[in-house]
């Protein structure tokens, strides 16, 4: 193995390494999660070179310089007020769902219409319109890193993979029986995976469109242990306080072949060997991406799976639930860590901050909470909210939450104090989602009354 270059990661804090094997050029990644400005940075590439056979004496230097300068990141203030840039009527219907390109250029939105669009974020121009599917597009991603590809999942039971550089449709993947609700890119972007209101997540090859597995298998479940939502009940935030869990604690054994009720929540692990799956069924199931088996079934929620989500390093999974919970697990035992306690109501998002360190969840009790991953503690209780808050994200950096909500507002809090720093108004219905870019300098919402708006 011979090393070619070094470059740097921002967020999380990291290094990559590209270096040449056997005649093909490779890259591996070195992560800094628990990097700070007073971190001894002889000391750490001590730490590194003991660890790491491709880093000899010659790139000693560059290494040091290449973590003081994210050390200047890390350290950095981040006192910054958003400001409405451009508010856009992006559908003729209400939007589902709004997500960012890795960098922040371009930005889609999925809709009621049928439709997802490709946005210039500078200009607010519409790039492209992504037509074909015939019923309500739901779920969307690009394919960050790269953001050349985008994943469109609709109510009509398909997904469509197509260029985010000219709009054309590269792929109808079919096979699912019932609504798509939930996709996503593995990190390589070879892969997409759905989830359906059918109980079914499937894999499918980006290359050559073809279905490469289906996940949680279980025909042997009838169907009156099944319950089924029509797309009229699902909201902008699939909302799953309106449909019963109708299966029994008797199908206990049956379980573990896969789930048997809706999948509405999937989420790849960082390195893309790993797949977890929430379901109405009141579990999360890990898979094995390469071979399509179970892992693990992550059993104790007393209420359907909101939200699934990795943190970066893989070691821990957290899920939220309409039990009023969220639950940390071992990603390598299956083993529940922690029970997040504290919400009044259903907690319907969660999420880990790029460095894993810390959580953040949203209630329909109209408030989130930040937690520690590593002691499981309530840090900040962020109030403020007149209604439920429906989605939550941390910005890049850590420093800040994010949260959406049905009062029509989303709000800007800091990590260090629980204090809420803005409040974003101008929507006249919901907000539904919401998002930062990758230098978290850039907010998108996107509500109920059809419009997104961009904030700078």
């Amino acid at each position: 193995m011979r090393l070619k270059r070094l470059h740097i990661r921002y967020y999380p804090p990291g290094i990559f390494l590209d270096y040449e094997k056997g005649g093909q050029l490779r890259t591996k990644s070195i992560d800094l999660l628990n990097l700070t400005p007073e971190t001894d940075v002889n000391e750490l590439v001590s730490d590194i070179r003991a660890a790491e056979p491709l880093i000899s004496s010659s790139c000693v230097e560059q290494l040091k310089a290449l973590i003081c300068k994210l050390q200047e990141k890390v350290s950095q203030k981040d006192d910054r007020k958003f400001y409405l840039f451009r508010a856009l009527q992006a559908h003729i219907l209400p939007l589902t769902n709004v997500a960012f390109n890795k960098s922040g250029s371009s930005f889609i939105t999925g809709s009621y219409d049928r439709t997802c669009k490709i946005w210039d974020t500078a200009s607010g121009e519409e790039l492209h319109t992504l037509e074909g599917h015939r019923n309500v597009v739901y779920a969307i991603a690009f394919n960050n890193p790269y953001g050349d590809k985008v994943a469109t999942g609709s109510f009509d039971k398909t997904c469509k993979l197509w260029s985010a550089e000219t709009g054309k449709c590269f792929y109808t993947f079919r096979g699912h029986t019932a609504e798509i609700v939930c996709l996503a890119f593995n990190p390589q972007s070879t892969l997409v995976a759905t989830g359906s209101m059918d109980t079914l997540a499937k894999l499918w090859d980006v290359e050559s469109g073809k279905e490469m597995s289906t996940l949680a298998l279980n025909s042997s479940i009838p169907n009156t242990n099944r319950c089924v939502m029509q797309p009229s009940l699902i909201r902008s935030c699939v909302d799953v306080r309106n449909v019963p869990w109708v299966g029994g604690r008797g199908e206990e054994t049956e379980r573990l072949e896969g789930h048997f009720a809706e999948i509405i929540s999937l989420s790849f692990n960082t390195t893309g060997d790993r797949l977890v799956t929430g379901s109405f069924d009141h579990t999360a199931i890990l898979w094995d991406v390469s071979t399509g088996s179970k892992v693990h079934v992550l059993t104790g929620h007393r209420g359907e799976i909101s939200c699934v989500q990795f943190n970066w390093d893989c070691s821990l999974i957290v899920t939220a639930s309409l039990d009023k919970t969220c639950k940390v697990w071992a990603a390598d035992g299956g083993q529940c860590l922690a029970t997040l306690l504290g919400h009044n109501d259903e907690v319907l998002d969660v999420c880990f901050n790029y460095t894993g360190q810390l959580i953040a969840t949203a209630s329909a009790d109209g408030t989130s909470r930040v937690f520690s991953a590593e002691t499981f503690q309530c840090l900040w209780q962020l109030e403020g909210h007149k209604g439920e808050i429906s989605k939550v994200c941390f910005n890049p950096q850590g420093s800040r939450v994010l949260t959406a909500s049905v009062d029509k507002t989303a709000r800007v809090w800091c990590v260090n104090t629980g204090v809420c720093l803005q409040e974003l108004e101008g929507h006249s219905d919901e907000i539904f989602s919401c998002a930062f870019n990758y230098e978290g300098d850039t907010i998108i919402t996107g509500s109920k009354d059809n419009t997104c708006r961009i904030w700078h």
